[in-house]
């Protein structure tokens, strides 16, 4: 774990990192989440966005996010990919992206899983995480868990 940094998007490639990403896609992810790698993620929201690199530049996690105008930071997509996992890699992002939205003003993250990602919602409670079920949240039928936790003051 100790070979292993963490670079901001805005350090690196936005289109490189992107299809990398994609090409490795089922070592970090169970289900099909390409979609939600939309290249606003990596181009115009990857300031808060950040790569976890090997020393030889492979990357083994990642965290996607923005900070909204009315500063709350929403944790878009974190993955680890699976021989990287139970690390404290996971963590290690989100302290990172915590750390971040913190300097720009934010004092809540927010995430959203469906209610059946048991990992995610296990992870996100560890962190502090409060669950909220949002009936209909990403259309008639489609129940989302939204995620919320406190940023400590600076």
């Amino acid at each position: 774990m100790g070979n292993v940094r963490v670079v901001g998007l805005s350090e690196l490639s936005a289109t490189t990192v992107r299809a990398r990403l994609l090409d490795q896609h089922d070592r970090f992810w169970h289900t099909d989440t390409r979609a939600l790698h939309h290249p606003v993620w990596f181009h115009q929201f990857g300031g808060f966005g950040a790569v976890a690199m090997t020393a030889d530049s492979e990357e083994v996690g990642y965290l996607l996010g923005a900070v909204t105008a009315d500063r709350l930071a929403y944790l878009h997509l974190l993955a680890v990919r699976e021989d990287h996992r139970r690390t404290s890699l996971g963590r290690r992002l989100c302290r990172w992206f915590d750390e971040l939205a913190g300097s720009t003003g934010a004092r809540v993250v927010q995430a959203v899983t469906r209610p059946d990602n048991e990992a995610a919602l296990a992870f996100h409670r560890s962190l502090g995480a409060a669950t909220h079920l949002s009936r209909d949240h990403a259309g008639p039928g489609e129940d989302r868990v939204v995620l919320t936790r406190s940023l400590s003051p600076a």
